[in-house]
């Protein structure tokens, strides 16, 4: 996607054949720094610290972190000593545990002298179908933004409420919930996104925002509890959001606060839409809330906020009460019954284990 005018992908091997590059997402908005990875160390701090974010890219990340371990360690124990550590990295985006096992199961059928040059193009290939994943979501979302347009009259723009940030940021390219508003607006639809800031790390208001600037798509930043008051006034057409781990059965994990967007998009009859490629169905769960393990980050993401001064510097300031506990719960659940449909690679369902198993049958079987 582009940065001043200029494409880019989040992740992508560097020319000396051995590391790959990154977009330091920390150092989002106001400065576009590359970083580079040469070490299991170095993905798995990436993923850890949030260098890198967004369940597929966590995942592609993920699958070069485990072919650069195999330069160092290409034995079976490195293999397991590598995934380990990878897999504790970020426990609720189900894309990292699925690169893992994919490149792992790739790794152990070949000798350890050719491992590093197998995961390395096992892990090129997750990327591509990440991209290719995230092109047909656009496609296929961008039509539901055109028929309501079309729906609602033709004469005035969609407006799409967003939460968190599922752009090209959190993919390798496209993104999830961000792909249906670009190829829309590529094709000529009018589009306006009302992007949450997405507390308490404000990846809508650092990421989404720099994305829709970057490529020329209206927007306006909206704090987080503005939604539902948008909504009861009828200034939202539809919300998108995207997805860490989504169940068999349709609930959809997501960045905390999506639950509420959900909630008050079912009040006020609002069409309610995630979009997620395969990779984010994890076919082993039926029970979102019971179920899926919710990552509690550091407090201080609550507590403090780093940001840019008038001289164009930038610090971090206490923003809660000293001395007061915090929680920070990273992400939530929205019940399949709130959801009104899923954006996939394959087309759109309902949110529920028939509408899925309709699009990949294939896992039927499986289970």
């Amino acid at each position: 996607m582009n940065i001043d005018g200029q494409p880019y992908r989040t992740i992508f091997p560097d020319p000396d054949g051995v590391s790959v590059q990154v977009i330091d997402q920390t150092r989002l908005p106001f400065a576009f720094e590359l970083k580079r990875l040469a070490t299991l160390e170095d993905a798995a701090v990436a993923i850890r610290t949030m260098i890198v974010r967004g369940a597929p890219l966590i995942g592609v990340t993920a699958a070069y972190g485990l072919a650069l371990a195999m330069r160092a360690d290409a034995s079976h124990d490195g293999i397991d000593r590598a995934v380990a550590t990878l897999a504790a990295t970020r426990p609720t985006a189900i894309n990292l545990r699925w690169a893992l096992d994919r490149v792992s199961t790739n790794l152990r059928q070949v000798a350890p002298d050719e491992r590093f040059a197998r995961a390395f193009a096992e892990a090129g290939r997750i990327a591509e179908e990440d991209v290719a994943s995230c092109r047909a979501i656009g496609a296929h979302g961008s039509q539901v933004i055109a028929d309501l347009h079309r729906a609602k009259g033709g004469d005035r723009p969609v407006t799409v409420l967003t939460h968190c940030n599922a752009g090209w940021l959190a993919t390798v390219d496209w993104g999830t919930a961000l792909a249906p508003i670009y190829a829309a607006h590529e094709r000529g639809v009018p589009v306006h996104v009302l992007v949450d800031e997405t507390r308490p790390r404000s990846q809508g208001a650092a990421l989404t925002a720099f994305e829709l600037n970057g490529h020329g798509v209206p927007h306006t930043v909206i704090a987080d509890n503005a939604g539902g008051h948008l909504m009861q006034h009828g200034d939202v057409d539809l919300c998108i959001v995207g997805s860490d781990r989504t169940t068999a059965s349709g609930d959809v994990c997501n960045k905390i606060g999506t639950y509420l967007k959900a909630l008050a998009a079912h009040d006020n009859g609002v069409p309610f839409y995630a979009a997620l490629p395969f990779s984010t169905i994890d076919w082993t769960l039926d029970d979102g809330v019971k179920e899926i393990p919710i990552e509690e980050r550091d407090g201080r993401e609550v507590t403090h906020m780093t940001g840019r001064l008038a001289d164009g510097g930038f610090a971090t300031i206490e923003v809660v009460s000293p001395g007061s506990p915090v929680a920070n719960p990273a992400f939530d659940v929205t019940p399949a019954r709130l959801v009104t449909g899923i954006i996939t690679e394959r087309g759109i369902c309902e949110a529920s284990a028939e509408g899925l198993y309709g699009l990949y049958p294939e896992r039927r079987k499986a289970a």
